[in-house]
C-alpha cells in the first residue's frame, strides 16, 4: 500500500491561559483648587484685614501691614496671610497680644468749614476736619466720603464701615443735595444741560435734579441733587460748561439735613436718623 506523503497542516499551538488584566494606571492627584468662601449674608465671615476694619481697629490697608509684620493673632496663632478668612462671630483676634473687641458704633455730623482737608494727617501740614472732632476722639472714626478743601457743609463720620460703605455704594443711589453759587445767572438751557449730563475726562457727570434758588445781577445760587458722587463732581461739571463755582455747600445726605448746626460744630446722629439713612442703603 502506497505511503501517503502529503504534508499535514501543523497543529496550532495550544492557547495560553489569558493573562490577568493589567490594573488601570492610577490618575495623578490634581492639586486642590482653593477658592475663597463667599462672605456670609450677615457679614461675619470676612478676610482678616476686613475683620480688623469692621471691628473699628484700623483701615484695611493698615491691617495688611500689621498682618505682614506678624502682629495679628487668630485664635492664639500668628497669621501673616492677609487672605485668611475668619468668622467674626466665633474667632478671637488680637493685635500685639491685646484682644480686639468691637467698638460701640459712633455716628457724627460735622458742618465742615471751608479750608479744611478731609484727611486725618496732611503731609503739607494743613488743618484737617479732625481738628473739629475734639470731644469725639475715637481712634477709628472715618469720614463717609469727602468734601474738598474749598467745599463746606454736611460731612458724616463713623466707625461703622459697613454703614459707610453702603452709603457710598453707587448702586444705592443715596441722594446728596448741595447749594452752589455760580458766577452768572442760570437760564433754562444751563439747568437742562446739567441734568442731561456732560463728559469730563471720560466721566459722564450729571445731576439728578437742579433748580435755581435765587439770583443776583452777576451770580446765582442753585440747588443741585446728585445720586452718585464722583471726585469733584459738581465743580468738574460746571467747569466743562464754562461756569465758575464760587461756593459749594452740602446741605443734606439722604434727607438728613445739615439744619442749623454751626460752622465747625459736631453732633451725634440720633437713632432715628441712623435708622432712616440705613433704610436708604437697601439696593434698588
Amino acid at each position: 500500500m502506497a505511503k501517503d506523503t502529503r504534508k499535514r497542516p501543523a497543529k496550532a499551538p495550544a492557547r495560553r491561559a489569558s493573562a490577568a488584566p493589567r490594573p488601570a494606571a492610577k490618575a495623578k492627584p490634581q492639586p486642590a483648587v482653593k477658592s475663597a468662601p463667599k462672605p456670609g449674608a450677615d457679614g461675619k465671615r470676612v478676610t482678616l484685614p476686613r475683620a480688623l476694619s469692621k471691628l473699628g481697629f484700623c483701615s484695611r490697608t493698615q491691617a495688611q501691614a500689621l498682618i505682614a509684620e506678624g502682629r495679628v493673632t487668630v485664635a492664639g496663632r500668628v497669621v501673616t496671610d492677609p487672605e485668611t478668612w475668619i468668622d467674626l462671630a466665633e474667632t478671637a483676634l488680637a493685635v500685639d497680644g491685646r484682644p480686639l473687641v468691637a467698638e460701640a458704633p459712633v455716628y457724627l455730623m460735622l458742618n465742615k468749614p471751608r479750608g479744611l482737608v478731609t484727611t486725618r494727617h496732611d503731609p503739607e501740614g494743613r488743618p484737617t476736619v479732625y481738628d473739629c472732632l475734639s470731644g469725639f476722639e475715637h481712634a477709628h472714626l472715618s469720614p463717609v466720603g469727602r468734601l474738598d478743601k474749598a467745599s463746606e457743609g454736611l460731612l458724616l463720620f463713623t466707625n461703622d464701615t459697613q454703614f459707610a460703605n453702603a452709603l457710598l455704594d453707587p448702586e444705592t443711589h443715596v441722594a446728596k443735595t448741595y447749594h452752589v453759587q455760580i458766577d452768572r445767572q442760570a437760564d433754562a438751557a444751563l439747568l437742562e444741560t446739567m441734568t442731561r449730563g456732560v463728559i469730563h475726562d471720560g466721566d459722564v457727570l450729571k445731576a439728578r435734579r437742579v433748580r435755581q434758588l435765587r439770583a443776583g445781577e452777576k451770580n446765582a445760587w442753585l440747588e443741585i441733587e446728585l445720586d452718585e458722587g464722583r471726585n469733584r463732581h459738581i465743580r468738574r461739571m460746571l467747569e466743562t460748561l464754562g461756569v465758575e463755582c464760587l461756593r459749594l455747600v452740602r446741605v443734606s445726605i439722604g434727607g438728613l439735613p445739615l439744619g442749623d448746626l454751626e460752622k465747625g460744630a459736631v453732633r451725634p446722629l440720633s437713632e432715628t436718623e441712623v435708622r432712616n439713612l440705613r433704610s436708604l442703603t437697601r439696593r434698588r
